[in-house]
Formats: structure tokens, sequence, C-alpha cells
């Protein structure tokens, strides 16, 4: 999964921001055009590969290529029209089911949708990526998870963002061009309001009728004296199955050259509801800690040495096992990056550890 650092603020994607790299303006006759038009895109492969039931490197591994186009067209000063369309082949020849994305070939738009500003308030209708602490895409394998909602952002209060977001469909990680249809199951929505100044807050209340349950979320947290502290809570009320209540910490500080943290989560009773990944301090690249009842805990120090960013981590879970995350990261120049993540994942007690891998190479433009 794509590395998603997990802050206490939550973040609500508005448009299109997927591919980075320098902004270029579309040739056309009039200048008015090239002033309301932008492009930015990004060439990507992805090679991932598991010991899981063959060698390292045998029939299992998959080499995906893909081109991302991010379109965003402003019609006047307060609506634009964004769009994120993909287009991808796969190198290896597996069976359809071991394709990314599902085929051997293809093309989806990710991102499509009108976003009205009107002063403080933003409104956003159509497909779109979002990042709330327990509903959210990842941005993982060739294109991040993404949704079809309508998402509506106020900023008036000083230092508060609230945020209501009505979510029709879900195109989870690896689905090609498939949007689930949750609204089949009735209401999803999300409602939240973040607060940033003096400390760091948060609070979400989430109705998943596609889930059978709803939740509220909290967290918040403060930093004094070079270390960071955090706590969140979750309580997950199912329809049709025993409620689940989790509890998180977190420490973090900077000690010489490197990040350390550790964070510790508690849930009991049963899972904790999430669409698409959580925001809990001990998930990892593998795991999320959502999936887990018991007691877990993750530790991690990362630094930076001139282009080059590591990061290590150990994770330990009540029911769903271990994991090691090695990851790194080089910044070739500002278009180009390579990065690698080497996995080492226990699922349960009575599995042999999986080794995994998974190479990227990004050039944006």
């Amino acid at each position: 999964m794509k590395l998603t650092k997990l802050s206490l603020i939550a973040i609500m994607a508005v448009s299109a921001a997927v591919a980075g790299g320098d902004i270029v303006e579309i040739a056309t006759p009039t200048e008015a055009c090239n002033d309301n038009t932008t492009i930015n895109g990004k060439l990507q492969g992805y090679y991932i590969t598991d010991d899981f039931t063959d060698d390292m490197f045998g029939d299992q591994s998959q080499l995906g290529l893909a081109a991302t186009l991010d379109v965003s067209h402003k019609f006047n000063n307060w609506l634009t029209a964004n769009f994120s369309a993909i287009g991808y082949v796969n190198a290896f020849k597996q069976p359809n089911m071991m394709y990314m994305e599902g085929d051997k070939t293809g093309a989806f738009f990710n991102v499509a949708n009108l976003t009205a500003t009107f002063g403080d308030t933003t409104f956003v209708a159509g497909r779109q990526l979002l990042d709330t602490p327990m509903l959210g895409g990842f941005d993982w394998l060739l294109a991040p998870g993404a949704f079809e909602a309508y998402t509506l952002v106020n900023s008036s209060i000083s230092n508060v963002t609230l945020i209501a977001s009505y979510v029709a469909k879900w195109r989870p990680n690896n689905s090609g061009d498939t949007f689930i249809n949750l609204a089949d199951n009735g209401d999803n929505w999300a409602v939240g309001a973040v607060y940033s100044d003096a400390f760091n807050a948060s609070l979400w209340y989430y109705n998943v009728d596609a889930g059978n349950y709803t939740q509220v979320y909290a967290d918040a947290g403060y930093s004094f004296a070079g270390v960071e502290l955090s706590a969140q809570y979750a309580s997950t009320d199912f329809d049709t199955a025993a409620d689940s209540t989790v509890f998180g910490v977190k420490v973090a500080t900077t000690l010489a050259e490197f990040n350390l943290s550790g964070a510790f989560n508690s849930s009991s009773d049963n899972v904790t509801g999430f669409v698409g990944r959580d925001s809990l301090y001990t998930s990892s690249w593998n795991h999320f800690a959502a999936a887990d009842i018991g007691d877990s805990f993750k530790i991690a120090a990362s630094t930076e040495y001139d282009a080059l960013t590591a990061e290590l981590s150990y994770a330990d879970y009540e029911v769903i096992g271990e994991e090691i995350d090695l990851i790194l990261g080089y910044k070739v120049t500002d278009c180009i990056s390579v990065d690698a993540i080497y996995a080492n994942t226990t699922y349960n007690e009575t599995m042999d550890a999986v080794n995994s891998l998974e190479f990227i190479a990004t050039y944006k433009f």
C-alpha cells in the first residue's frame, strides 16, 4: 500500500491532485484558455512480487505500466472541472485474475468532477479522492482508490474546517474501472470538524449502510519541547454484530537525524469499521489495524539523507499477525523518483511470514 502519513488532521481532497510536477499550459489559439486550463501528468512503472506461493521472482510477479493525466479547467472564478484519466498495460503474461487493475490493458477516469467555490465554501460533485480518518483511498499500485461523492467543505470559522460528504460509489484499489454502488445498500455519508491552532483535533461521524454500521471517531494532538503526543478513539455500532471500541496513543520525536515514533492501539469486541483505509496509529503497509481485535503496537524510525529517504518499522497485532517494513525513496531529479518497499508480513500464527518486494519508478510532467 502506498505509504500514508497518519496525521491527526483529516484532510478532504477536493481536486485531482494525484500527479505532481510542473504545470504545463495547453497550446490554444487564445490566451484565456492558457490561463484557465492546466495539465499535470506522470508515467509510472510498478513491479510487485512475493514468495507466498512461489519463489520471490516466480510466476506471481507483476509489472504494470501506467500513464496518468490530470486536467483542470476553470470556467470562471467559481467553477472548475477536474479530470484524472489513467491508461495502463500489464507487461507479464499472467491470467486475467493476476493482472493489475483486472485486465491486461485498460483505461478509466479515476476523477471527473465539478468543483464550485463560493467564499469560504467549496462543493465537489462527481468522482473524487477522499481522505478522512476511516473512509478514503490509498495511493497504491497504478491508481489511488476513488469515490463518486458529493462533498461540501466550509472554513468560515477561524482555524476550523467543516466537512460533509455523501458517498454513492467506491472504486477500491486495483479494481480497474469498476465503481461499487454503495447506494444499493442505503445511505453512506460522513460529517466532520477539523481544528488546527494551538493543538490539532478532529471529530467525525460516519453512517455506512453498505457496512451496516455507524461510527464516531475523534482524535487530538499536541506538541511541546520537541515531542508530539497524539490520541484517537473510535466507536463502531454494527447493526447485526457486536459493537467495537478502539483507542490509540502515539508519541513522536526527533533524535539527531532520525524521526522516531511509537504507537499503541487497543480494540475490543469486534473489528473497527472502515472503508478503503483507516488512520489507526498502528496500521502498516499490508495490515490495517482496524481489522485487528486486541492490543497492537508499532515502532518506526525514519531519516533523510540528501535525496534519499528511508523508514524502518515493526508492528505486532493481537490477531492478524506481525509486520516489518523497509520503505526507501530516492529523488533522481525534480521529475524522476524511484521507490522500493520490502515487507515481511505474518498473517496468522499458523503461516510462515511472507516476503514481498515492490519497486516503483515515476516520471512526472
